[in-house]
């Protein structure tokens, strides 16, 4: 894990008092085209989720197992239902996505809070296919499943889920 910066403790700062807004905020900002974000769905597929595998049970997986929790400050894909990240420290994380159609989504990537404009610019972003696939373990299959539809996290928005940069230590 990388040490803080002092300008990087200030951002944790800021982005405390942010993260109690942000949600309105980003939907002003898209609702009003002062940010643009594209419509479909971010590169990187992994795979799909396995047959008789739920959505609960994947995020109970990723949380217990390797600290995966709600990524509220993320953008929204079509068709997504859950968006979990795994902070590595402040600047890094990795960024999972799961659809409505069981498929699987993932990149390491900056945080948006340690490197805002780089992170809005999908600097830095790779693949990580592998790590991944620990990660999702038995989770995760390469064979479309048919008639998946899997619905929003009812826990998108719960505090208690969310993975914040306050847990990173300083």
């Amino acid at each position: 894990m990388k040490g803080m910066t002092f300008l990087d403790k200030i951002k944790q700062k800021f982005w405390r008092w942010i993260y109690s807004f942000f949600p309105s905020l980003q939907k002003w900002l898209l609702k009003t085209h002062l940010i643009w974000h594209e419509k479909g769905r971010q590169k990187y597929h992994i795979g799909w989720l396995a047959h008789g595998r739920t959505l609960e049970e994947l995020k109970k997986h990723l949380h217990q197992k390797w600290g995966f929790g709600n990524h509220f400050v993320a953008w929204t894909d079509d068709g997504q239902v859950l968006s979990w990240r795994k902070l590595l420290d402040f600047q890094d994380q990795y960024h999972l996505r799961v659809f409505s159609d069981g498929e699987i989504r993932g990149h390491y990537e900056l945080t948006p809070e340690a490197h805002p404009i780089a992170h809005f610019e999908e600097k830095g972003e790779t693949h990580c296919q592998k790590e991944f696939v620990k990660f999702l373990g038995d989770f995760v299959t390469d064979k479309k499943p048919k008639n998946m539809h899997l619905t929003m996290d009812p826990n998108a928005w719960n505090p208690d889920s969310e993975i914040t940069i306050d847990q990173v230590k300083n």
